[in-house]
């Protein structure tokens, strides 16, 4: 059976080209010498043809045709996988690294011509800044925004709404407190009352109250901030126990702790179950002695 898929063949000097060689599963790029006709592929694309190496794959650039006795076809060539790379994202079903005099060759560029040059930045982000560089006449700019732009903002508008689920959670978690605290305080005003009567201050009242509420949420905060950084870091060995698997080819996904954004979760939680004691602690003490024992 024989499989087909698009994708985008990269030509490249494989003693210069060190971003994929860290992501090498079988082969090397060094194998990718002139003239030889070698490709490297990602392991899902692999999968997906059904190849390994030294098995031998059709490249056709669709683009690129010639003239024939039977008409006008597309350039084409059988090229040997000498190596296959996974990074654990959709690249490896797409791009197709070939040595750049190969890649010319199948192009039909003459020796000194080449379609384009890629740059590889430490920070992808600082594209908005190189855009503003003037170019040569009939040069172009493309940047990863135009293909994953829109991938970014999905998970910017994703972020922003976990941040609001999680306000929420917090929120419900406050009022709670407020109602659970509230009770507490209509069942023990006459043990406040003879605590009132015993010396105790409004002061001394208001701060048993708010120890005793926040003392639930200061515990909930902490203690789910540490279960939730260890289900992160080890997420992927987690999703592998109960048999969840990211693709049909396997991977892992990446994870990354903030330490900040996480004490911030913290101290945010914290201040708000504190912030939710102030006014049943404020009624408690309120309690007049007189009236709250007076049927007692």
């Amino acid at each position: 059976a024989q499989s087909i898929s698009a994708g985008t063949m990269l030509g490249i000097d494989p003693n210069k080209y060190e971003v994929i060689a860290d992501h090498m599963v079988l082969g090397a790029l060094d194998k990718l010498t002139p003239n030889s006709f070698n490709v490297v592929i990602g392991q899902a694309l692999a999968v997906q043809l059904g190849v390994r190496v030294g098995d031998q794959i059709r490249l056709m650039v669709t683009s690129v045709s010639q003239y024939t006795p039977l008409g006008r076809i597309p350039s084409q060539r059988k090229f040997t996988v000498v190596g296959i790379y996974d990074t654990g994202s959709n690249v490896d079903e797409e791009l197709v690294y070939t040595n750049i005099q190969d890649a010319g060759r199948l192009l039909h560029f003459k020796s000194d011509q080449m379609s384009g040059w890629r740059l590889y930045l430490d920070d992808p982000f600082v594209v908005t800044e190189l855009e503003q560089q003037p170019l040569p006449n009939h040069w172009q700019w493309t940047d990863w925004r135009a293909q994953r732009g829109e991938l970014f903002q999905a998970v910017k508008m994703e972020k922003n709404m976990m941040g609001l689920m999680l306000g929420l959670i917090i929120g419900v978690a406050a009022f709670n407190i407020i109602s659970a605290l509230i009770m507490v305080v209509m069942e023990k005003q006459s043990e406040v009352a003879i605590l009132k009567t015993q010396g105790m201050t409004n002061h001394q009242i208001l701060a048993i109250f708010m120890v005793q509420g926040s003392s639930s949420g200061v515990i909930g905060a902490v203690f789910g901030g540490i279960l939730g950084t260890l289900l992160s870091v080890n997420l992927n060995t987690v999703m592998s126990i109960i048999g969840v698997r990211l693709s049909a080819i396997g991977g892992s996904l990446p994870v990354v702790i903030e330490p900040v954004q996480i004490i911030i979760v913290i101290i945010g939680a914290i201040l708000l179950s504190l912030l939710a004691t102030v006014f049943p602690s404020y009624r408690a003490a309120s309690v007049r002695p007189a009236e709250a024992l007076r049927y007692e």
